[in-house]
């Protein structure tokens, strides 16, 4: 089988676990990711593509270490504000959420791609008051729409390394969210 794992960063992939995989390190943000995930797949073919990565949790159900499989994502800015606040746009026909069926026994969330990650209480209220989503990250939605073009089979896996709240590096837990995701992400390329 051939597996592509993606990844923003390398710091987010223990790679000796994952000798027989490519790796594609997209840099972060949905732009990039959207960029260099093209580009492979348009030269390359996998039988399956697996993003992994740490993320946010809005989600009380989910603690810091715990590992999800993403099944549901959203382009969350994908919109205008007014006066009355946020409205994604319907006028131009554009798809702003990627549902994938799951692929593992992990817990599953629902998450939303962002280029601002939230740290300030009003953005945190206002977003999980709009889209309830139970984590956040900066690539996400961006795979599932690729691989979507491509019609290439992926999984989201996160890691959580720190709930969203006013942002303070001291309740985060990176190094943890990393051992975690690699060990499982591991485990599911054995069964595949």
């Amino acid at each position: 089988m051939k597996i592509l794992i993606v990844a923003a960063t390398k710091s987010e992939i223990e790679q000796e676990r994952f000798q027989n995989c490519e790796m594609l390190i997209t840099a972060v943000g949905m732009i990039n990711t959207a960029i260099r995930l093209t580009q492979q797949l348009s030269h390359n073919d996998y039988d399956v593509v697996i993003n992994m990565g740490v993320a946010g949790s809005f989600s009380d159900d989910f603690k810091i270490g715990d590992v999800v499989e993403v099944v549901e994502d959203a382009f969350s800015e994908l919109g205008y504000e007014d006066a009355e606040g946020f409205t994604a746009f319907t006028e131009f026909h554009l798809k702003n959420t990627y549902t994938n069926q799951a692929k593992t026994q992990l817990p599953k969330a629902s998450s939303i791609t962002v280029n601002t990650v939230h740290g300030n209480e009003e953005s945190i209220e206002s977003i999980t008051e709009r889209l309830q989503p139970d984590i956040e990250s900066m690539e996400g939605a961006a795979v599932f729409q690729v691989c979507e073009e491509f019609d290439v089979p992926c999984m989201q896996i996160r890691a959580i390394s720190n709930r969203v709240e006013q942002r303070d590096k001291n309740n985060w837990n990176i190094p943890l969210a990393i051992h975690n995701l690699n060990k499982v992400v591991e485990k599911i390329i054995s069964t595949l």
